[in-house]
């Protein structure tokens, strides 16, 4: 018989253990809110984040803080709107670290719980002090000094060198013989380029994207040697897999955090011939049908470590969709009637919904009963929520913008934040079903891309609730509504903080 002491030490092992479950966030690249099937779509078959969605909560008001990617991840993982800080923006791949050593973080909070943390796939939010020796360790400022126990990424994004792996501060792969090069700047001497050389390409850049050349796919940027170390992008889906896997069944023992941050569907949408042609869209689509088939490695790998009934899994996406973003990829021609953005306006680079409201999924089996919310939730607030969950230290300079929203992430409350802000070109803010862009002039639609912004020369209000496409401005019916918002949008600006 256990005695007293070693039965209270066992139930509080237990209880610890059911109330630190493993988190798994998996955030998916440029993936529209009508993209997976749980959304509307009929045109690509998602099964397995249809499967997460059904198990758990699937929010229709689930958003991004920004409609470009490196943006929102800030945002993500310190819990403070991107807009504050100096210089985050989509940034080249030889870019400083925009969040350096010491800075608090989600997975710093983690780590500091007991948490194992990794993040796999993209970054994009630079490293070191910038202009990077990529033939050394790189010293400061990486992954792993900002509360990541271990990493493996790419720098930036597939249509950026350089076209490399980097696991903690090595470039994988790399032959000391063949050292690494990378210029933003001057070209590269006697180094192809896809303006200059279109004959050597199997994919043609539609806009940009057109200087070295890996893969037989011209890139933004210039690179020469790591011949070993380049990726070959139709892997690129099952090496950030097989990581994250082997992530999982190596941290099996002890609480776990991993950031599985997908490539898929960002150009270049070069998906692995067993992929090619299982959707009706050509290669974004097959990108995403791709997208989804990592989703169900993780989601198999927890069930089969008996890990998944204490697991909480997280699916969003970086911002809206994008079909041309510079190849010429038959995305626009093979679209049809899909409706990437579902029934939202604009997409990526906008500040209409479609920029930033994105799908959005928690599943944790036995804890989260499945449901569909219309709770106002953003993925700055995972900071502060998940805090709330592991019982983290968030200090008061911590997580300046992240709202706890946990009782509507884990579908016990239909409350999440009464407002959010969002930025595309320019900032908006939401307020219940209330939405308000104030003016912002400029270019209307993206001349490459050929998204509307959401610029205005006058500010402008739409009720959601009766008008989620954006499209009758309601300012002259609620000029008091639409100055209410206006003033709450300048003051959280002004104020610093949100939180």
């Amino acid at each position: 018989m256990l005695r007293v002491g070693a039965l209270f030490v066992l139930l509080l092992s237990v209880l610890w253990s059911v109330e630190r479950p493993n988190i798994v966030l998996i955030y998916a690249d440029d993936l529209g809110y009508g993209d997976p099937g749980c959304y509307g779509s009929t045109a690509i078959p998602t099964p397995h984040i249809d499967a997460v969605a059904k198990n758990g909560v699937r929010f229709t008001s689930g958003y991004a803080t920004s409609a470009t990617c490196t943006p929102s991840r800030y945002a993500l993982l310190t819990g403070q709107y991107p807009w504050r800080a100096k210089g985050v923006h989509i940034l080249p791949g030889n870019a400083p670290a925009l969040i350096k050593t010491g800075h608090a973080t989600m997975p710093a909070m983690l780590q500091q719980s007991g948490y194992r943390t990794a993040v796999v796939g993209k970054w994009h939010l630079g490293l070191g002090n910038g202009n990077v020796d990529w033939n050394k360790p790189i010293a400061t400022d990486c992954p792993i000094d900002i509360g990541f126990s271990t990493s493996f990424i790419m720098a930036a994004t597939g249509d950026r060198v350089p076209c490399v792996y980097v696991r903690d501060r090595l470039v994988v792969g790399l032959d000391p013989a063949d050292p690494i090069e990378v210029s933003y700047g001057k070209p590269i001497a006697g180094q192809p380029t896809g303006k200059d050389n279109p004959e050597l390409l199997r994919i043609h850049p539609s806009h940009g994207h057109d200087q070295s050349i890996v893969n037989g796919i011209s890139r933004i940027g210039y690179m020469k040697g790591g011949t070993l170390a380049l990726w070959t992008d139709e892997n690129m889906a099952d090496d950030f897999t097989g990581e994250a896997v082997r992530f999982i069944e190596q941290s099996k023992d002890k609480p776990f955090f991993l950031f599985f941050a997908l490539h898929d569907p960002h150009v270049p949408r070069v998906p692995h011939p067993r992929f090619v042609g299982k959707s009706q869209l050509g290669p974004r689509g097959d990108a995403i049908v791709q997208a989804d088939w990592c989703v169900g490695q993780i989601t198999e790998t927890l069930a089969r470590l008996g890990l998944d009934k204490n697991t909480l899994v997280i699916i969003s996406s970086d911002n809206g969709p994008v079909l041309d973003d510079g190849y010429k990829d038959e995305a626009l021609v093979k679209n049809g009637d899909h409706k990437s953005a579902g029934p939202l306006r604009g997409g990526k680079y906008s500040r209409f919904e479609g920029g930033t409201r994105v799908p959005f999924i928690t599943s944790w089996p036995g804890r989260i009963n499945p449901g569909v919310s219309d709770a106002i939730v953003s993925q700055i607030d995972l900071y502060a929520s998940l805090s709330a969950l592991v019982g983290g230290t968030l200090a008061e300079s911590d997580a300046p913008d992240s709202i706890n929203v946990l009782p509507a992430l884990l579908g016990t409350s239909q409350t999440g934040r009464d407002h959010v802000i969002e930025e595309g070109r320019g900032l908006s803010i939401r307020v219940g079903n209330w939405k308000y862009l104030p003016a912002v002039k400029g270019e209307k639609v993206n001349k490459n891309t050929n998204t509307e912004l959401g610029t205005t020369d006058t500010g402008v209000l739409y009720d959601l609730s009766n008008d989620p496409g954006e499209m009758t401005d309601v300012v002259a019916k609620h000029a008091d509504k639409a100055a209410e918002l206006r003033r709450k949008l300048e003051a959280l600006q002004a104020a610093g903080r949100s939180r």
